[in-house]
């Protein structure tokens, strides 16, 4: 599918643009807005809501090249999407210290047994029906609109404009991403295999903004833990909208797509095209959920 000038935003595509475009163009959105770059809502007891980062509107190329290691046929065709509005997306996975003033307010309870994160490690063990529960008290609280991300949405936002496996390129390092270490990337590219990893193995998540962020200031869209989005799973892209904001398929499917890869997982995992599907009342301790802003 193609988009013409007069269809897409004035920002055009944004992987024709340069960084320096790129953080102008986040930059002016902000201002036109009249918010800073980065901001958080505030709760009513005077506290902070979750950071987020003000991402331009645009359009881009969703999906994978056939050729990139780690390129699964769930991630083809690659596509043309128009993200047609500007949105706030949260700078960093939510974590368990702003999990807990939701679970003190509302009263909200765990099953004792299940393994819980703690200060600014990303909240894990929650299903996307509690993640909706978090975001409706956060909505009462601020007065704002929170929500889930699309899939379009969180990848536009984690390239940055960038067209390459990573925000930052086509490799993966220890240093940029935290995944499983005995599965670096690429291993296709490799004759050998090496059963000696480059990085030493992490048992749980690391605290949000640990890794670098990309161009937007979002950090740990590659990597740390899975991020829930409200999209419904679908096999591959073929009848993927092209309105970025909008949702596939049916709205009652069991299963959505989760973005980002994890400690858990090959460095693959964590591209910014990697896709998975995971139900929708499932409990894991390398899942958790980045909300978006209605701007």
């Amino acid at each position: 599918m193609q988009l013409n000038q007069a269809q897409a935003h004035p920002l055009g595509f944004v992987h024709d643009m340069d960084e320096t475009a790129l953080h102008n163009a986040q930059q002016d959105t902000a201002l036109q807005l009249e918010l800073a770059t980065y901001f958080g809502d505030t709760l009513k007891d005077g506290s902070k809501a979750p950071e987020m980062a003000v991402i331009p509107a645009g359009w881009f190329e969703m999906g994978s090249p056939g050729h990139e290691p780690g390129h699964e046929p769930n991630e083809s065709p690659q596509h043309y999407v128009q993200i047609s509005r500007a949105f706030a997306i949260g700078r960093y996975t939510v974590t368990a210290e702003e999990w807990a003033r939701f679970r003190a307010a509302t009263g909200w309870s765990q099953v004792r047994e299940l393994i819980q994160a703690h200060g600014r490690e990303p909240v894990v063990n929650i299903r996307m029906a509690d993640a909706l529960l978090f975001i409706a008290w956060l909505n009462q609280e601020t007065g704002q609109l929170y929500r889930l991300p699309s899939e379009a949405e969180w990848e536009y936002a984690a390239r940055a404009g960038t067209r390459t496996p990573f925000h930052y390129g086509d490799y993966a390092s220890c240093r940029d991403v935290l995944f499983k270490p005995m599965f670096p990337f690429p291993e296709k590219t490799k004759k050998r295999r090496s059963f000696f990893p480059q990085c030493g193995q992490m048992m749980w998540a690391m605290e949000v903004g640990t890794k670098p962020p990309n161009l937007w200031g979002l950090h740990d869209m590659h990597g740390n833990v899975w991020e829930m989005t409200a999209s419904p799973w679908q096999p591959d892209y073929f009848q993927a909208p092209a309105d970025g904001h909008s949702l596939p398929g049916h709205a009652g499917n069991k299963r959505i797509v989760v973005k980002g890869g994890s400690w858990f997982d090959p460095a693959t995992a964590a591209r910014s095209a990697a896709r998975r599907s995971r139900l929708r009342d499932e409990l894991d301790v390398n899942l958790g959920f980045r909300l978006v802003r209605e701007i």
